[in-house]
């Protein structure tokens, strides 16, 4: 009993989260055959199951076992609470952030942006995920993320959004179709994003036309890439399609394109590190100066 190791407490809490050997073992960075015998360690050394599986294959922590995880989440937030005390004890402390966006906003604005930062931090190391997916904050798949809406909830106090920015939308077209863009059809986003507020707009534009849409797309890059190709008429973030080689904004017509907001999102236990403030404050200089 003595012996328990907070590594093979990390993989109870990935078990626990993410429901199976393959999963945590993607998680921890390790396989799945790593992932079963740490457990297997730790339950002989506490002489109970602290899993079960289900009848569709997923473990589930067994009372013992969620004893168990709870005591391991508390540890975990006592070590990111020491890590975070002695980083920001030590102004040149950096080190790796993991940061999630829209594959748009990661390659036309971070990317831009990026040799200043790294020039100035060179302990720093980035890792720019571009991905439109939610990743998990409080499961550390990221440390954060920008999201274009607020988060319905806070996680239980673990993960802390701010506003970043508010994002203007207009229509755009390729060059040498702005004569002629009240004829051109408009490029949509598909059935699985149609809830969004700048979905619901193409779609009334779309409607009102009385066109069909020739293309459905479900990521900005997409749809850039579309009215450039000189698809159609295109509405995209001014932020990314202003300085987007190959693109003319046109009048968006008698109802103005929603704005969306940008929200920046971090784990609570991580956003007094050095390297998370640092990048904090780099995001807020590229949403209000944009490298063009």
């Amino acid at each position: 009993m003595h012996d328990i190791d907070w590594n093979d407490l990390r993989h109870v809490l990935a078990l626990a989260r993410d429901g199976s050997f393959a999963a945590a073992g993607r998680v921890l960075g390790t396989d799945a055959t790593t992932v079963g015998r740490r457990l297997r360690i730790l339950e002989q050394r506490l002489g109970a199951p602290l899993f079960s599986r289900d009848a569709g294959g997923v473990l589930s922590p067994t009372p013992t076992g969620e004893i168990a995880v709870a005591k391991a989440e508390a540890i975990e937030a006592e070590v990111m609470a020491l890590s975070g005390a002695l980083d920001a004890a030590d102004p040149m402390a950096l080190g790796k952030v993991r940061l999630t966006a829209a594959p748009s906003f990661i390659s036309r604005l971070l990317i831009p942006s990026l040799p200043a930062l790294l020039a100035q931090h060179s302990g720093l190391q980035l890792e720019l995920i571009g991905d439109s997916r939610n990743f998990n904050l409080t499961r550390r798949e990221a440390d954060m993320a920008l999201r274009l809406a607020r988060p319905a909830d806070g996680a239980n106090g673990k993960v802390v959004a701010r506003r970043i920015a508010t994002l203007e939308y207009a229509v755009y077209v390729a060059e040498g179709q702005e004569s002629r863009a009240e004829e051109l059809p408009w490029i949509v986003y598909e059935e699985a994003m149609a809830h969004l507020p700048h979905a619901r707009w193409i779609a009334a534009q779309a409607e009102k036309s009385g066109r069909s849409s020739p293309l459905a797309v479900n990521d900005a890059e997409a749809l850039l890439q579309a009215a450039i190709a000189g698809l159609g008429r295109a509405l995209l973030p001014k932020i990314l399609a202003e300085n987007a080689d190959g693109l003319c904004r046109v009048d968006s017509g008698d109802k103005n394109p929603p704005a969306r907001e940008m929200w920046l999102l971090m784990h609570a236990e991580l956003r007094q590190l050095v390297r998370i403030r640092t990048v904090s404050d780099w995001l807020d200089s590229v949403f209000r100066y944009p490298v063009r």
